[in-house]
């Protein structure tokens, strides 16, 4: 298995895990509609898990981007029921939370995915061979301090000091 192909499937199990991840962690903080005082109200819990799909859809479907801008559209929802005291403090504050979790794995995906595909832009240069290079024509044997092909050399030079 080649690197790049662990690179690509990492991020998916990650943004499906993060996504299963924010779904139950979303779907147990809007489950709790039923009580005396409602942390969420109903309508409110409707649209917020509407939210929670499109994050999961995108996630599902490898588009950690679209997963994230899904997510900062529920964010901006949450915090607007919240304004509007259709969602309590604490219930806030408990989704918010799942939301961080879910915004760092997805952040974490996209670096990846991008990594990924920048990995595969660049183009590797083919491996270099060595070629033997053979002896030039009719130069075989010779050194480069004129010996012949005996090993003796030319005379010239030999002597020191003669005069």
């Amino acid at each position: 298995m080649s690197r790049s192909a662990g690179l690509r499937r990492r991020p998916a199990r990650g943004i499906r895990a993060s996504a299963a991840l924010a779904g139950c962690l979303l779907a147990a903080g809007l489950a709790g509609c039923a009580g005396p005082a409602p942390e969420l109200e109903g309508k409110a819990a409707a649209q917020l898990q509407q939210r929670v799909l499109a994050v999961t859809s995108a996630a599902a479907g490898s588009d950690p981007a679209l997963a994230l801008k899904s997510l900062d559209g529920l964010a901006s929802e949450l915090d607007a029921a919240a304004a509007a005291g259709q969602v309590s403090f604490r219930r806030h504050q408990s989704i918010t939370v799942a939301i961080t979790a879910v915004r760092a794995d997805l952040t974490a995906a996209a670096a990846a995915k991008r990594a990924a595909a920048a990995q595969q832009a660049t183009p590797t240069p083919p491996p270099t061979t060595q070629q033997a290079v053979a002896p030039a024509p009719g130069k075989s044997g010779q050194g480069s301090s004129g010996e012949n092909e005996s090993g003796a050399g030319s005379g010239k030079g030999s002597g020191k000091g003669k005069d």
